[in-house]
């Protein structure tokens, strides 16, 4: 399964490059929030157009990274203000290096998210849905002590119980909740975590079993130990 955590960028050549490299440096405190970009430096340090500099900025801008004032010129936005549900903000700050901060306000997202969403798939989700819970547990039995094997299982199965949901929001919440939990688990399968298999298991035996208020309850469960093991 690709990851957005993983994924560059989307644009093309030089503009993509210029991207990315605002982004590193605004993201590694290299430009702190309040900073006035020295444009022309800049064109000169990424050797890049004034119109590939310029378009650059705007796809900054629209991510909440960067603003533009009269007499002021470009800036960095306060960090309150950096649009994290985008996934190349989310993808620049995972790199950068996240705190436990970072990590703690993930988990209460996902206490609001997942729980909620594996009531609806309790209800809705078809066979299909249940297929790919399965193969995500079958793969979580197969992995051993595999960090990486262990990574992708957990964000596939954490994938399907939100399409499960058949809830477009929550559905769309693996934009945020999967490359976080990946980078998340490459740090907990690194020591010596508790195996996932059990705990995601009786999720899915709740979600088929259609109970709403088990499913529920399982996700609060493995969340439960989700944070104990980051702890």
């Amino acid at each position: 399964m690709s990851s957005s955590s993983e994924a560059a960028y989307a644009g093309r050549g030089v503009h993509k490059a210029a991207v990315e490299e605002l982004a590193r440096r605004i993201f590694d405190g290299s430009y702190d929030a309040g900073s006035t970009l020295d444009l022309p430096r800049l064109m000169e340090e990424l050797d890049v157009s004034q119109t590939v500099l310029r378009e650059a900025i705007k796809v900054l801008m629209a991510k909440g990274l960067l603003a533009a004032r009269q007499k002021r010129g470009t800036f960095v936005r306060p960090r309150t203000d950096w649009n994290l549900l985008d996934a190349d903000v989310l993808r620049w700050k995972l790199a950068a290096g996240a705190s436990d901060r970072f990590f703690s306000d993930l988990l209460e997202l996902r206490r609001s998210i997942e729980p909620a969403a594996a009531a609806l798939a309790a209800v809705r989700a078809t066979a299909q849905d249940l297929a790919a819970l399965d193969a995500a547990l079958t793969a979580m039995a197969a992995s051993g002590t595999d960090p990486v094997l262990h990574v992708r299982a957990d964000a596939s199965f954490h994938l399907a119980l939100l399409t499960a949901s058949h809830n477009l929001f929550f559905t769309q919440m693996y934009r945020v909740i999967i490359p976080a939990l990946v980078e998340r688990d490459r740090t907990v399968h690194r020591g010596e975590a508790e195996h996932p298999y059990a705990i995601h298991r009786a999720v899915v035996d709740q979600v088929r079993a259609g109970d709403p208020d088990g499913a529920y309850t399982a996700v609060l469960d493995l969340l439960d130990v989700a944070k104990r093991d980051h702890a």
